[in-house]
């Protein structure tokens, strides 16, 4: 009994904390999706754009210059899925927090034209009605990094009660202030680190372990380990070891 009361404690706060796309100043765009081969494939990336701004949408591509008096979780992150289907293209969007937690999915798109550039624009297109049907308008009420919702202790027992594994971070000392600091972001099988820009710097891979992931930086390949209490970038240059020191907040 106790567990189910701590269960309705936890939904009902997450209702009173949930966020709408009216909450967030503008979109960040990729120029690439995860079922493209190369940047802006068939104009997906220019199709968005032009979407989000007939929604009302202020939006940027991730390697655009944001404005000044834009906090990274004051922004929104597109990105479009493709479902896999039979002689179907299908295709739906995603807008996600500062944190990876998906704030609103589509409705998904669908084409059954055989030519890839037709069918992935039909598909998008129509994925887009839904997102147009919000009416977007910006509420003021926007979530900033600095007073973004964590979970509650309530939810803590509720994980602990339901034996849900839970992966431990190492303890790594984290200097908000640094002018350098990434954000990491979840993906399907890792993270990727963005700046305050924000900018894509560094993506990461999972292994085995919690405090170690493989790591692409700039097209270098290596590890981020952390030891001694920071996040260390080592890769090997002219055969040599090189380890580089990375502020991160996970």
């Amino acid at each position: 009994m106790k567990i189910k009361a701590l269960l309705a404690l936890f939904l009902c706060s997450l209702i009173g904390f949930s966020q709408s796309v009216n909450d967030y100043k503008a979109v960040i765009i990729p120029l690439k999706y995860d079922f493209l081969k190369t940047e802006n494939q068939y104009r997906l990336a220019t199709l968005t754009k032009s979407n989000l701004l007939k929604a009302g949408f202020q939006a940027f591509y991730t390697n655009e210059q944001i404005p000044a008096g834009f906090d990274r979780c004051e922004l929104l992150y597109i990105d479009v899925k493709k479902d896999n289907a039979f002689l179907v293209t299908k295709l739906f969007i995603e807008f996600k927090d500062c944190y990876g937690k998906v704030i609103y999915t589509s409705e998904t798109g669908k084409s059954r034209e055989k030519e890839y550039e037709v069918a992935y624009k039909e598909s998008l297109e129509n994925a887009f009605t839904s997102v147009i049907g919000l009416h977007y308008q910006y509420s003021g009420k926007s979530v900033s990094s600095s007073n973004a919702v964590q979970v509650q202790p309530a939810a803590a027992a509720v994980t602990v009660a339901a034996n849900t594994p839970v992966e431990e971070k190492p303890a790594v000392n984290v200097n908000l202030s640094d002018p350098n600091l990434l954000y990491a972001q979840p993906t399907e099988n890792g993270f990727q680190l963005i700046d305050k820009t924000p900018k894509v710097v560094m993506k990461l891979l999972k292994t085995s372990r919690a405090d170690s992931f493989i790591a692409i930086k700039d097209g270098i390949q290596g590890s981020l380990n952390a030891k001694d209490n920071q996040w260390y970038f080592e890769y090997y240059q002219n055969d040599k070891l090189v380890s580089e020191k990375i502020s991160v907040k996970f």
